[in-house]
């Protein structure tokens, strides 16, 4: 019993809604969810319940299967059904630029194209914050979300730097570029070399995943795809590192 207590509390710390009486109260009171995953497979009314009023929330829902579902949950009775907390209400981009307005400030952002593990993109938060960006842009799908495991790691960036969720990267990268803000993509082979790039005006810096990189799409909508000098035998940094790399060259050049 005493460490079924435990198991709650740590659930608890965060994020993690387990259950489906659990995650239905969590809906019903309005509270914010980052995202939820339903067991691959499982033919419940209950969980198409909770699907169904999660998507009508806007709430994202992905399929998970039980393997999955057992290595995150805390208290062992998941019930086929696991929700993450979200520890801020995300913005719109609009809200980005305004911020940049009212400073008076040519905007500086920093886009995540599906970086999933929320230490990486708590260290970017945390970076972007300290470099004074005027927000961060990430997808709603395939990307870590504003969890508490990424509030941890932000050590409290997330309570003062925006974020925005959207549908698709390359479409708010296009319409980015329409509002004149320069589009620059960070490439192990790109042609633009970090200490070239002008990151003085209105600038959006676009940090790929962990593994393979920005996608497809959002590197051909870039203007510019920058790449850091590699001096070791390495050819490639974490994404935290090189988001703090090109977000401190554009401090630098900014003074």
């Amino acid at each position: 019993m005493e460490q079924r207590r435990k198991d709650d509390l740590t659930a608890e710390a965060d994020g993690i809604i387990e259950g489906r009486n659990a995650v239905i109260e969590a809906l019903r009171a309005g509270e914010s969810i980052d995202k939820i995953y339903l067991q691959k497979g499982e033919a419940d009314k209950t969980l198409g319940h909770i699907a169904s009023k999660a998507r009508g929330l806007g709430i994202v829902v992905v399929e998970a299967d039980r393997r999955k579902l057992d290595g995150m949950s805390r208290t062992h009775a998941h019930q086929g059904v696991i929700a993450l907390a979200a520890v801020r209400q995300y913005v719109s981009v609009d809200a980005l630029l305004d911020r940049a307005a009212a400073k008076g400030e040519p905007p500086l952002l920093v886009i995540c194209d599906e970086i999933s593990d929320p230490h990486n993109l708590g260290a970017i938060l945390r970076t972007a914050e300290c470099a004074g960006a005027h927000g961060l842009i990430i997808p709603k799908r395939r990307s870590a979300g504003l969890t508490a495991v990424v509030a941890k790691t932000s050590a409290g960036a997330v309570a003062h730097l925006p974020v925005a969720r959207v549908p698709n990267i390359p479409s708010v990268l296009k319409e980015l570029k329409k509002r004149g803000i320069w589009v620059f993509g960070t490439a192990a082979d790109g042609g633009t070399s970090l200490y070239d790039a002008d990151l003085k005006g209105p600038a959006a810096i676009v940090i790929g995943s962990e593994g393979s990189g920005m996608t497809r799409l959002t590197a051909e909508t870039c203007d510019f795809l920058v790449s850091i000098p590699m001096r070791g035998k390495l050819n490639s940094l974490n994404a935290s590192a090189a988001a703090a790399i090109l977000l401190y060259e554009a401090v630098r050049q900014r003074r």
